[in-house]
């Protein structure tokens, strides 16, 4: 009798052929599923479906419409881009595809070549791109040593590669390939080609961004409805990490080994200080507003940019005082629950909208307020005896997630007010093909700050985080636009110097527990990184709101 391994798949155990491949194991249950199934975990590891089955396990299935599927799918559809770029074009007309960042849904590359990248090239592109869907082509997979996969990557003139390997620990490397095209590739990859059929291609700005659907309609593509101020600020941090020769993960740690951090930190440091100066003469200059409004995600360093803007409106000759609408949260026992049946703190229904108005309102007048303080440890709103007056110098610098939403403000007149957006918009990329997602960095340095601040371990952190993203996309990412500026606070360091904090923190998460695979991937990602001590981060920096030893007691 043939061995065998028993899977145990939607809570039914099977028995298969030892050596089966995950494909196979999934083909009855496929039609089971309110999407294709794209992964599947299995024994606690995220599995490509080419892989074997060679012991018992249970197997969870991963489809399209879950976020790891989904990431899964926009990787595989940018390997079957590049894959018909160069088919189209020739490495001769090519000197490099770049993905830069997200539009959207979907990511904006840029091309640097010979190749005229215009509408007819796009359309031919897209033709191509629909070939090698129909033809479901298998994406290869080969695992090489190190020494041959920088050999392979300078063969092939991906030069950030090359010089990002150079600095890995581990011994080998996943190629990934369609036919005569290969490439790296961070996080797994589809059965083949015909697992994306999903996609359409626009031309905007000076380049193109391939338009991919997300996890919560797996088989549309979204409207084209591009962010322009977004994606100005991304543009702009991008340029500046031109000027310092660090575009990728390599480059920095080019810098690091050669140089040490301190110049790259100083420039950074100083960037981010004329951009806030620049917005505090904005608003001084305006001479009528009474209410700076600032909102952004989770850990955008929006209390220590409060501060600092304070410190450039005291500057310009005003008065500021922070406010922090988290200290108008209702009592915990009227927090609103969500869908899932947890409070929900994003909402604006978790704010006393009515008392914030109404303070708001009076101080507008130029009369008398207590303003009241939120206590996290009992969940209670406290009076502890801080008032305040407006005076014609005095403006309010308000921060908090619903800051640009006009229902947190509605009795305040519109021209009190000043809008500022922040987020920390990652600027640096691990190679030409292989972004860091924005959202990455944010999870990372809530990770080291809750740590820190609350004594929230890594694993409730990551465990949450499902549910602060949702809050985001509903209750600050719609309004992000009609901020009358946007700052953004990443620092092209960061990621180096929060690795120190944040991998004993992950490390700390157990392989049974559900948080795990997030926190490998994380680790894994941190490989790639030359860390940096923050000894010489200045108290004042963004960073210190999340590492510590700021000086504005964040």
């Amino acid at each position: 009798m043939d061995q065998t391994v028993r899977l145990t798949i939607n809570g039914e155990i099977k028995e298969f052929p030892v050596g089966i491949s995950y494909k196979e194991v999934i083909k009855d249950y496929e039609k089971t599923t309110d999407a294709p199934v794209i992964l599947v975990i299995a024994g606690g590891k995220i599995r490509e479906l080419h892989k074997k089955a060679n012991r018992d396990c249970e197997v969870k299935l991963i489809t399209t419409r879950d976020s790891i599927g989904n990431k899964t799918y926009k990787r595989t559809a940018c390997l079957v881009l590049l894959k018909a770029i160069y088919d189209l074009a020739g490495k001769e007309k090519i000197e490099k595809v770049v993905l830069h960042y997200s539009v959207g849904s979907g990511f904006y590359f840029t091309m640097e070549g010979k190749q005229e990248l215009d509408q007819a090239f796009l359309d031919q592109v897209k033709t191509r791109m629909t070939e090698l869907v129909k033809a479901q082509i298998p994406v290869k997979k080969r695992s090489v040593n190190t020494d041959e996969a920088i050999a392979l990557f300078h063969h092939h003139g991906m030069y950030d590669k090359e010089k990002l390997f150079r600095y890995r620990r581990v011994s080998r490397v996943n190629i990934y390939s369609i036919e005569n095209f290969e490439d790296y590739f961070y996080g797994a990859m589809a059965y083949d080609t015909g697992y994306v059929p999903y996609f359409d291609l626009r031309l905007y700005d000076e380049g193109f961004v391939l338009m991919l659907p997300d996890a919560k309609a797996p088989d549309e593509i979204p409207e084209f409805l591009p962010q322009d101020k977004i994606f100005q600020v991304q543009k702009e941090s991008e340029e500046w990490g031109k000027k310092l020769d660090i575009s990728t993960v390599g480059e920095l740690n080019d810098q690091i080994t050669s140089q040490g951090i301190q110049k790259i930190l100083l420039m950074q440091e100083a960037i981010q200080e004329s951009q806030i100066s620049r917005i505090a003469e904005q608003i001084a200059q305006a001479g009528n507003k009474k209410f700076v409004m600032i909102a952004g995600p989770s850990s955008s360093g929006k209390t220590t940019f409060s501060h600092r803007l304070s410190i450039q409106l005291a500057a310009h000759g005003l008065k500021p005082h922070p406010i922090a609408v988290d200290n108008y949260f209702v009592n915990r026992e009227h927090t609103p629950l969500d869908e899932f049946g947890e409070k929900d703190y994003e909402c604006l229904e978790a704010i006393d909208v009515e008392q914030f108005n109404k303070d708001m309102l009076a101080l507008l007048k130029g009369e008398r307020v207590e303003l009241p303080v939120f206590n996290f440890k009992t969940g209670q709103r406290e009076y502890k005896g801080d008032f305040l007056q407006l005076g014609k110098e005095d403006i309010l610098v308000i921060e908090g997630i619903h800051g640009l939403n006009d229902r947190l403000s509605y009795a305040l007149p519109k021209e009190s007010k000043f809008k500022i957006y922040i987020s920390a918009l990652t600027q640096l990329n691990i190679d030409e093909h292989n972004r860091i997602p924005t959202t990455d960095g944010r999870l990372i340095r809530r990770i080291v700050r809750d740590a820190r601040t609350r004594g929230t371990s890594a694993k409730e952190t990551i465990a949450r985080w499902p549910s602060v993203r949702r809050g985001e996309e509903k209750n600050i990412f719609p309004y992000q636009e009609e901020a009358d500026v946007m700052f953004n606070s990443a620092l092209i360091y960061e990621l180096a110097c929060l690795k120190v904090y944040a991998e004993p923190l992950l490390f700390g998460i157990a392989k049974e527990d559900p948080e795990y695979l997030e926190a490998n991937r994380l680790l894994k990602f941190f490989d790639y990184f030359v860390p940096v001590p923050s000894e010489e981060v200045p108290n004042n920096s963004l960073l210190r709101e999340f590492i510590g030893g700021s000086c504005f007691n964040t």
